[in-house]
């Protein structure tokens, strides 16, 4: 039984833009002296704000109804009965769907033409019957594998697309990682932890680099698809691994299956993170003497998918 409504929105770039130089005068200002196009950011923000009041109405289905700004998630305490509605990108339901753990989200585009969707499977138009699916439970749920961070101090961090541990500016990190027997020490730009809703993310532009190089080697690039979302695994990737005297670079990429753990130590005096989903506000310091300990969430993340018993087309 769900009693309230909880409709997630985000800042548009205008929205920025106008936080930032304090009136849409003088951010107009700002990016036509710059050379932009300041018609593109007011088009973006009209066809935001017209989603948003389009949902508001279509979710008139006896709910109370609560609008949370992006921002406010982190801190939001989401009750079981509420249901939860995302307007936005993708990155949008990522960053709400870790913090609504036990609740069905519903992901909506607002603007099919400017956001490919991946994770949004609905329009406005038809986000009154997913609702209505979801309130009657009929709704087909994907069940998304999540990953977790664990520090040795009990400090716990989730991410539904991934997880990054490195430095905080663009120095190398150093660290010490173990994957099953294997260990060694590491200098490099940071560790990528991907799950499965995450492979088509930031871990395949890491995939697309070096199948770059690999043809500018004249070598076959080596093939990526990603992989299914309610898989119980992860995969880690080193970016630009350093060999040195110091480090090597023998760990450099492998799966993090269910029940096994890949272990990161921090050799880093000051200035180590580790960050979720691309949001640096949200992380936790990783400096020498913390651990980590990254594997499979056991919660999981529950996305609106469809009708129950529809084929799984995404």
């Amino acid at each position: 039984m769900m009693d309230k409504l909880v409709v997630v929105t985000r800042r548009t770039r205008l929205a920025d833009l106008v936080a930032r130089f304090n009136t849409r005068a003088q951010a107009r200002f700002y990016i036509e002296h710059a050379g932009g196009d300041f018609r593109d950011y007011e088009a973006e923000d009209d066809t935001y704000r017209h989603a948003v009041d389009r949902v508001l109405g279509e979710l008139e289905v006896g709910l109370k109804t609560q609008v949370l700004e992006r921002g406010l998630v982190p801190t939001y305490l989401f009750a079981p009965t509420d249901l939860v509605v995302t307007v936005g990108q993708d990155g949008l339901v990522a960053n709400t769907a870790k913090y609504a753990l036990g609740n069905t989200l519903i992901a909506v585009n607002p603007d099919p033409a400017r956001f490919d969707g991946v994770l949004l499977p609905y329009q406005v138009d038809g986000v009154r019957r997913a609702a209505e699916r979801v309130l009657a439970g009929k709704a087909r749920v994907r069940e998304v594998t999540l990953a977790e961070a664990r520090l040795d101090d009990g400090q716990r961090l989730l991410g539904f697309n991934d997880l990054f541990l490195g430095a905080q500016s663009h120095v190398s990190a150093r660290y010490r990682i173990r994957w099953g027997d294997q260990e060694e020490p590491q200098s490099s730009s940071g560790v990528l932890v991907s799950t499965g809703a995450g492979s088509t993310g930031w871990m395949s532009s890491v995939f697309n680099m070096a199948a770059s190089i690999a043809r500018l080697g004249g070598q076959p690039p080596t093939p990526y698809h990603g992989w299914q979302w309610e898989e119980r695994r992860l995969m880690f990737v080193v970016r630009e691994p350093f060999h040195s005297r110091t480090s090597r670079i023998a760990l450099t990429a492998g799966w993090v299956e269910e029940g096994a753990a890949l272990r990161v130590e921090s050799l880093m005096p000051s200035g180590g993170v580790i960050f979720s989903d691309g949001v640096e506000a949200d992380r936790l310091a990783f400096n020498a003497g913390a651990s980590a300990t990254l594997r499979a969430a056991p919660e999981k993340a529950r996305l609106a998918w469809g009708e129950s018993g529809e084929p799984d087309h995404a």
